[in-house]
């Protein structure tokens, strides 16, 4: 699935990339994309290996099949009609299953590591915001998640 690009100039500063509308960038630039997810981007600059990136990767997954992040509109699920192949789960057994996944994964990160993990992974937050709302040293989120995604691999049974 190819993703989507939404490409911006922004001014790179000592706490990391800015962009301040209506104003001039003045020193160093870097262009960001915008659609492109934490994780995607820590994988991308060799910050996370395969197994570590898969396994948020998962996460992420189950938590948006357990449809944990907040509703804004109503539900446009398709209604199941009778006779058409009611085999397998139904959609309210996978969400409950996919809940399970990511509670027991969360679980096995653990109480000090699920923070950053759930920030970064599951909210899509950046590093230096998700280090800034935990009131965390820069550049040590990194490290952090890292644990936490070993364990979720882990979990997950990622070789």
């Amino acid at each position: 699935m190819p993703m989507s690009r939404q490409l911006v100039e922004m001014e790179l500063t000592a706490e990391g990339a800015r962009r301040e509308r209506g104003t001039k960038l003045r020193g160093r630039s870097v262009t960001v994309n915008l659609a492109e997810s934490p994780l995607s981007w820590l994988h991308a600059r060799g910050h996370l290996d395969d197994r570590l990136f898969d396994a948020g990767e998962r996460l992420r997954g189950d938590y948006e099949r357990a449809q944990l992040a907040p509703s804004v509109t109503m539900r446009w699920d398709p209604v199941r009609i009778s006779g058409t192949g009611d085999r397998g789960l139904s959609p309210t057994e996978r969400q409950i299953a996919a809940k399970a996944r990511f509670d027991g994964a969360m679980q096995a990160a653990g109480s000090g590591l699920c923070d950053i993990l759930w920030r970064v992974a599951c909210a899509g937050e950046s590093m230096l915001e998700a280090e800034k709302a935990l009131s965390w040293p820069a550049r040590s989120g990194k490290l952090v998640l890292k644990l936490a995604l070993d364990r979720v691999a882990g979990y997950y049974r990622i070789a």
